[in-house]
């Protein structure tokens, strides 16, 4: 698959705790996301190998999410590396406010990092000798923004778009708008020519019209009725979880997810809205695992949730 980009380009494929990398090997060097926190020396170890002695000399984010920039300060500290952000983050950088970045609110890592440039909406870049676009696609996350270099269709999607629909809405967890603006990022990308879709999750993919169908569908599922955005994520939270600590106590986890302020948020769009709090946390936590062993992506080992 990776024989449909360009010479220049190197597509590392990361398991579900670190997002995918994008690679540019061409006259400047140029890595697209760099990961969790905990990867972080697979992160370097992979550029390393990958530019044989070479410097990174730049480093780009497609959004903010832990998973995305958690190996930022590592790449930063061995190479120095300018990096660019959305623009919409740079003051919430430059003051470290992890919780306006959603690091305390998600209960994740991130090393603290610097940023030298801002990508916005409009703006034309050079990655691997070759012009890309900067598009905003909010939804996801409020902004994050989509790579796309015309002259090749291909197409950075972050979190915006999998081969198997897209990320959490976190801003509808919050009482804010995120079903439309994932709808508008989804007809976006529906109306460029992409022929190659690099997704921040999962394997690349061609069959960009399938995804796009998969992703409206997965999104009217989910907006017809919001408790179920809210279940996805918690969900999708505590798998994290497991992929970070790769065992949980059972009798542990009611008190994890009350220490995580956007499981709050999620539950008061639940049926245990009305219950007790330390009643609701420990419902919860019980459907979760359930959910999580039935989906085949936990399994219990006595009193312990392990990662599947």
């Amino acid at each position: 698959m990776t024989s449909l980009l360009p010479p220049s380009m190197r597509f590392f494929e990361r398991g579900w705790l670190s997002a995918n990398n994008v690679l540019f090997t061409g006259e400047e060097t140029a890595l697209v996301d760099s990961g969790y926190l905990t990867h972080a020396p697979q992160t370097l170890a992979l550029v390393r190998h990958a530019l044989d002695g070479r410097p990174l000399q730049r480093l780009l984010n497609t959004h903010l999410h832990s998973d995305h920039c958690g190996g930022n300060a590592a790449l930063q500290a061995t190479y120095s590396c300018h990096t660019a952000i959305p623009q919409a983050e740079a003051a919430k950088v430059a003051a470290w406010d992890e919780a306006a970045l959603s690091y305390r609110a998600t209960g994740q890592q991130c090393a603290r990092f610097r940023f030298n440039a801002l990508l916005a909406p409009g703006q034309q870049i050079e990655l691997g000798g070759i012009p890309w676009e900067v598009l905003g696609a909010p939804g996801h996350d409020p902004h994050a923004v989509l790579l796309f270099c015309p002259g090749e269709g291909i197409l950075i999607a972050g979190d915006a778009l999998w081969e198997n629909g897209f990320g959490v809405i976190f801003p509808e967890l919050e009482g804010e708008s995120g079903f439309d603006e994932t709808r508008a990022t989804l007809d976006l990308i529906g109306m460029l020519d992409a022929r190659v879709v690099i997704p921040g999750h999962g394997r690349l993919f061609t069959d960009v019209a399938g995804a796009l169908q998969r992703a409206y569908s997965r999104l009217d599922y989910l907006s017809a009725a919001p408790q179920r955005n809210a279940e996805n994520a918690i969900k999708v939270l505590v798998k994290f979880l497991l992929l970070e600590r790769q065992r949980i106590a059972l009798v542990e986890l009611p008190g994890l997810l009350a220490g995580i302020p956007v499981v709050r948020s999620a539950m008061g769009q639940m049926d245990v809205a009305a219950l007790p709090i330390d009643t609701a946390y420990t419902t919860v936590a019980n459907w979760a695992i359930a959910s999580l062993i039935r989906a085949q992506a936990a399994r219990l080992d006595g009193n312990f949730l392990l990662d599947q």
